[in-house]
């Protein structure tokens, strides 16, 4: 093995990925078990992690699925001692749990903003929190937060989940102060637009879809692969000396180019 494959080697790791029923959770999941990390999946139904479990064996690695309601302190705390349980020490932490709930801000409930600032902030912080404290004890960690574009961008129709990937981006930076010293990196990783089961009604209108990869440089949304490097780079050795950063992997359209705009000016 290459210096620079071992900088990236996960061998003889535990990851916990959390969210992996469906959509990104997925890929983070396959992606650090392919670089060589035994893994935890959770869902609030554990039946659905069967197949997921299965695919990850079949890499050769060791996997066990748990149940986990980010909304549920006494879950997160079942969740994390199961973990522990199973495995003895957890090394990387992905906390991918997360939902939306699209409508006009004038049209946002109480009960909205709770089940998306519950599930995606107050529940990132708490899993991250139940984990941590097995990393501090063994002096090692990496914890990747998953924001989005939108924790350095607002959009319409948003605004809770802006709140709560916000909020994520500002957490990293507290935490990684907070657990530097005891050798716990803690970065958020913020994908641009990807196509996944919770947006794909937006997908379903060419008309947005044109109008979205004409503001993105690269000329097309994301694919889920795209996102394989960036995780296991924030899950490795080769990030040791990076922590409390959001790495944006969004094909550019943070820099804020509205081409289409520019074109009709000229």
């Amino acid at each position: 093995m290459s210096m620079s494959d071992a900088l990236f080697d996960l061998s003889g790791q535990v990851a916990i990925v959390t969210g992996t029923s469906r959509g990104l959770g997925q890929y983070f999941a396959r992606a650090l078990a392919k670089a060589g990390a035994d893994l935890v999946l959770t869902s609030r139904n554990r039946e659905t992690l069967r197949e997921m479990e299965e695919e990850v064996k079949s890499l050769g690695r060791r996997s066990v699925s748990l149940e986990l309601d980010v909304r549920d302190h006494g879950s997160i705390q079942k969740m994390a001692e199961e973990a522990l349980e199973a495995f003895g020490q957890i090394h990387i932490l992905v906390n991918n749990a997360g939902c939306n709930v699209r409508k006009p801000a004038l049209d946002i409930t109480w009960d909205d903003w709770n089940l998306v600032l519950d599930t995606n902030l107050r529940g990132s912080f708490f899993v991250a929190q139940a984990v941590a404290r097995g990393m501090i004890e063994h002096g090692y960690g990496r914890i990747i937060n998953i924001g989005s574009v939108t924790s350095v961008f607002g959009f319409a129709g948003l605004g809770p989940y802006c709140a709560s990937r916000g909020g994520i981006r500002q957490l990293t930076m507290s935490l990684a102060d907070d657990w530097g010293k005891h050798g716990v990196t803690v970065n958020c990783l913020a994908p641009g637009w990807f196509k996944t089961a919770q947006n794909k009604v937006l997908y379903d209108d060419p008309e947005w879809v044109a109008y979205l990869t004409d503001r993105i440089p690269v000329k097309r949304p994301g694919l889920p692969n795209d996102l394989d490097g960036a995780v296991v780079f924030l899950a490795s050795e080769a990030s040791r000396y990076i922590t409390g950063q959001t790495l944006l992997v969004d094909g550019g359209i943070s820099t804020g180019a509205t081409r289409a705009t520019v074109a009709r000016q000229k």
